[in-house]
């Protein structure tokens, strides 16, 4: 090393020692830019004498960070019980697009499995019936049997009548006309008489509707009656009832009736009120609306409203 350059190295040493800047260091300052001074975090300055120390916005600070608790191997979490995991398990319910599909269908399934078995239920009204109306029912049913066994013994009879007779064309008119007696009962142009029983319906409430009096009739129907009247209206087989405007009052083929309804029926008296007191029947109904029924059977009950003859627009007979 030659002299000149040991004395640059002491030189330089003398500069670092005094703190003084050699030439290569003043080159590159020169150089490099200026450094930016550092920031001083608001936390860590010093605040000056006289002046408080200034507020976070989420409030002064605090001394001491609270400590976070160990997570580690260590903790060990509670052990859940039974019901616990069940109920986990179950919710929140985690179903497929197939899941709910069938739980749709078996919904439907058991709904109308629900309401055939009402259905089936509300219709058997004779299962709490007691022994003794059973019975009667069954006799009933025995009735109507015998009777159209005896009708379509009348009609053999009068077959039979026309073949033997001598005289078929006297005969055939002489059925003719009773059959012609029988058709104007029935259309109500002809009055008519005979044994039945009288049916007063007692309704003081206005609770009695024109569904249960067609129910009424339409029981009286299936007993075995010919002849049926209703206060001073014919019933004949066309008839229609109606409620009055507002609920008030009842129309009997457009004919407003009042209060009580009378019924005169003519027909077996053992057939038909039986018929009316049967368990769920026609008395039941109507007591059930608070109205007051009293049947009377009676050896002679006389039918005299009668229906005008209403020639029919198309139908003629097949003799003209």
């Amino acid at each position: 090393m030659s002299k000149n350059e040991n004395e640059e190295n002491a030189e330089s040493r003398e500069n670092v020692r005094s703190g003084q800047p050699d030439g290569e260091t003043e080159q590159l300052r020169r150089e490099l830019p200026a450094e930016l001074p550092a920031e001083v975090p608001p936390e860590s300055r010093t605040p000056e004498v006289g002046q408080e120390p200034e507020e976070s916005e989420s409030g002064p600070a605090e001394s001491e960070a609270p400590e976070a608790e160990p997570v580690g191997p260590d903790v060990v979490e509670p052990e859940l019980t039974g019901r616990q995991r069940l109920v986990k398990g179950l919710w929140p319910p985690r179903a497929s697009r197939a899941q709910l599909i069938m739980a749709v269908l078996l919904f439907v399934l058991g709904l109308g499995l629900a309401i055939q078995v009402r259905s089936t239920s509300d219709n058997s009204a004779l299962r709490g019936a007691r022994q003794e109306d059973l019975v009667r029912i069954l006799d009933e049913l025995d009735d109507r049997t015998q009777r159209l066994e005896d009708e379509k013994q009348g009609l053999v009879d009068q077959r039979t009548e026309l073949e033997s007779s001598s005289d078929q064309a006297d005969e055939a008119r002489k059925q003719t006309a009773e059959k012609q007696k029988q058709l104007g009962i029935l259309a109500g142009t002809t009055a008519a008489q005979g044994p039945g029983i009288t049916m007063t319906v007692t309704d003081t409430k206005g609770a009695v509707e024109a569904d249960m009096l067609l129910d009424a009739i339409q029981e009286l129907r299936a007993a075995g009656a010919e002849a049926i009247q209703v206060n001073d209206v014919r019933v004949v087989a066309n008839t229609y009832l109606t409620d009055g405007s507002g609920g008030k009052g009842i129309s009997v083929d457009g004919h407003r009736i009042s209060r009580p309804y009378r019924f005169k029926v003519i027909g077996k008296p053992q057939d038909l009120e039986p018929a009316l007191n049967i368990p769920g029947g026609v008395v039941q109904t109507l007591e059930k609306e608070q109205a007051t029924v009293a049947v009377s059977r009676s050896g002679k009950i006389v039918v005299d409203a009668l229906r005008s003859a209403q020639r029919p627009d198309y139908a003629r007979s097949s003799s003209e």
